[in-house]
């Protein structure tokens, strides 16, 4: 089920066609934390953190996953 959200990255194995993430879930991150892995943390106030970016080109989609090569 499309959710509404526009995406040019086509080698996503989420990407579908007209440009729409078919992710049912998307994980997005601001890129200086993109790396971290809130997961791994026990309190809650660390997995439910909040950022603010100033301006789109400073996040991250972490719901990315490559099309696999073998299709």
């Amino acid at each position: 089920m499309p959710n509404g959200v526009a995406c040019s990255v086509s080698n996503c194995s989420y990407w579908n066609q007209g440009n729409r993430c078919g992710a049912q879930e998307i994980a997005i991150e601001v890129d200086s934390h993109a790396k971290n892995h809130w997961n791994e943390e026990f309190a809650e106030e660390f997995y439910g953190h909040k950022d603010s970016a100033r301006m789109s080109s400073v996040t991250c989609c972490l719901t990315f996953q490559p099309k696999s090569s073998d299709k």
